[in-house]
């Protein structure tokens, strides 16, 4: 199975990233998963010491409750795989989620696509789901507008459940794959080209309004 070359990822440890809470959001989280909310991914793979990256209290996208897949879905982590998820999902991206899939079934974790690429028109929806059910400005941080979003392209999936979302947020740079958005441990683009090490992750995605 291809990797990376990790000894390229040798890099300064990144400054802990914060996510603040949203005051809309009601859900609840593991306690697992709350206490190690608030710091950004560092260090490389097996480090002991790797803090996990920030994630808001709860880890359901509010931007997304009815999700492109089937009804009733959503495109948070812990929901239902929309089968390979994968359809319409760049090449080059589909291929390093399946190896980074791979090697996490290997370790015993569940890594899946829960939301792949999505129409304009979907996306659209969840814009306007979001905006009725959240408000201005807060639904802007947590989904974009068709013509910003990298579903729509095609160049980014939600993975799922938790767990894996977590694994993927640590080692995902081995397999050229970067957690977008700090408060989103779900979300994952690929590895800018000639890059490697990820970008700085955007505090939410109110950056593309």
């Amino acid at each position: 199975m291809p990797r990376h070359d990790r000894s390229r990822h040798d890099h300064p440890r990144p400054r802990p990233r914060t996510a603040r809470r949203p005051a809309v959001l009601a859900g609840t989280v593991a306690a697992a998963a709350l206490a190690l909310a608030g710091c950004s991914a560092a260090g490389g793979p097996g480090d002991g010491s790797r803090a996990l990256p920030a994630v808001p209290v709860s880890t359901a996208d509010p931007a997304s409750q009815e999700p492109t897949g089937a009804p009733g879905d959503d495109s948070g982590p812990d929901a239902p795989p929309l089968a390979d998820g994968l359809d319409g999902v760049d090449a080059d991206l589909a291929a390093r989620f399946r190896d980074a899939r791979a090697a996490a079934d290997a370790e015993g974790v569940e890594l899946r696509v829960t939301s792949g690429r999505r129409t304009p028109e979907e996306q659209q929806r969840l814009v306007d789901d979001a905006v009725a059910t959240h408000g201005v400005p807060e639904a802007y941080r947590w989904v974009l507008p068709p013509e910003s979003s990298a579903h729509v392209q095609g160049l980014a999936v939600d993975v799922g459940p938790t767990e894996g979302a977590y694994w993927l947020a640590q080692h995902g740079v081995d397999f050229g794959l970067c957690q977008t958005y700090a408060n989103e441990v779900w979300h994952f683009e690929k590895l800018p080209d000639g890059a490697d090490t990820c970008p700085e992750q955007h505090p939410d995605s109110s950056w593309g309004w």
